[in-house]
């Protein structure tokens, strides 16, 4: 019987995958001395991902810049300092034979916010309270939110350069992919879409003009990592809102990101406007990853609601996508990739030897 192409490897420029099930970026809100630097918590939560059998592992959204920050709860990737406690976590996930990406992100508007658990508001941090002013392409709110601050071409030039250092500095951490956010309404995704981006100069009005920052960023970080190293963009394909960024906008502006260096696109929706109505089931976002890679003609992974492993070795198989990334359930199971090769009838040789006695005649 032939292996599932859900476990064969994935190859994108120098860097080969032990197979297609991928662990998505999941923001953790952990970074309690709010400095930036990982710690016990995320080798922990990661660690767990690479020990049960996960081909590639992507960090949480991880600040380029303190003022990019989610939340003050936030990974960062901004000094020497969180490049050690990177490069500590990457060696262990690396010796169980996992590769590791670092998800490059700016929450933009979205920033200083309270962190999603352990405490009883929501939110725009006030200053007050330890948080900064935001920015944007315009000065408009998300929701409730505090208003930001359109960037200047001086902002907007930071933020380049805030990628670009990033991307140098995780390649020292040894990061073995650069994945670039620009989705679920951060700032590369406030660009994009009509409803963040009501500016007048060369970054608004077009869609040639939404998108060339985020066509800055990607020839800046290939030049900076050489052409070793895989850059992947994260795209949400829609707003779910009238007059919103679509899918048909994705499509092309991934066929620009390819020419301009990235080699793969992540595929999500929404995040951009806060009472959007999504119709939530089951692998509901495949359809967009199989769009995208069927118009740009580019290599895709998909998300949302992914929970089984037929589910997924279905949609690696049908070419709806390359890969699947899992959220959710990885948290119910990190060991996902091990059960899913039991269930599946995969013979693999990277269960733990510390786990042997588990597995599975």
């Amino acid at each position: 019987m032939a292996t599932p192409k859900l476990f064969t490897p994935f190859t994108l420029r120098d860097l080969t995958v032990r197979n297609r099930i991928w662990v998505a970026p999941m923001c953790q809100y952990s970074v309690f001395e709010r400095d930036g630097v990982p710690r016990d918590w995320h080798l922990a939560h990661l660690a767990s991902f690479a020990a049960g059998g996960a081909g590639m592992i992507i960090t949480e959204a991880t600040a380029v810049s303190p003022e990019g920050r989610i939340s003050d709860q936030d990974t960062g990737i901004w000094n020497q300092e969180q490049v050690v406690a990177w490069r500590r976590i990457n060696d262990f996930l690396h010796a169980q034979g996992a590769k590791v990406g670092i998800q490059l992100a700016h929450a933009g508007r979205k920033a200083s916010t309270w962190p999603a658990w352990g405490f009883d508001r929501s939110g725009t941090m006030s200053i007050a309270d330890g948080g900064w002013a935001t920015v944007a392409p315009s000065a408009v709110a998300f929701g409730h939110y505090d208003t930001p601050v359109a960037l200047d071409a001086d902002g907007i030039e930071k933020v380049v350069s805030d990628f670009v250092t990033a991307a140098d500095r995780a390649v020292q951490a040894g990061f073995d992919l650069l994945e670039l956010h620009a989705a679920h309404g951060y700032l590369l995704h406030q660009f994009l879409s009509p409803l963040s981006n009501q500016r007048d100069d060369e970054y608004g009005g077009s869609l040639e003009n939404r998108a060339r920052l985020l066509l800055r960023i990607v020839r800046a970080v290939r030049d900076a990592v050489g052409t070793g190293i895989p850059v992947l963009v994260r795209f949400s394909a829609t707003d779910w809102t009238a007059g919103g960024w679509t899918q048909e906008e994705t499509a092309t502006v991934a066929g620009w990101a390819h020419e301009a260096g990235a080699d793969f696109f992540d595929i999500s929706t929404g995040g951009n406007v806060p009472a959007a109505s999504i119709p939530i089931g089951p692998g509901y976002q495949v359809p967009f990853a199989d769009y995208v890679g069927t118009e740009a003609e580019v290599p895709t992974g998909a998300v949302g609601l992914i929970t089984e492993p037929a589910q997924a070795a279905e949609i690696v198989e049908s070419g709806k996508a390359d890969v699947v990334l899992l959220a959710r359930e990885m948290l119910r199971d990190p060991h996902f990739a091990l059960r899913a090769a039991h269930e599946l009838g995969v013979e693999i040789d990277y269960w733990p030897g510390q786990y042997e006695r588990a597995r599975l005649a």
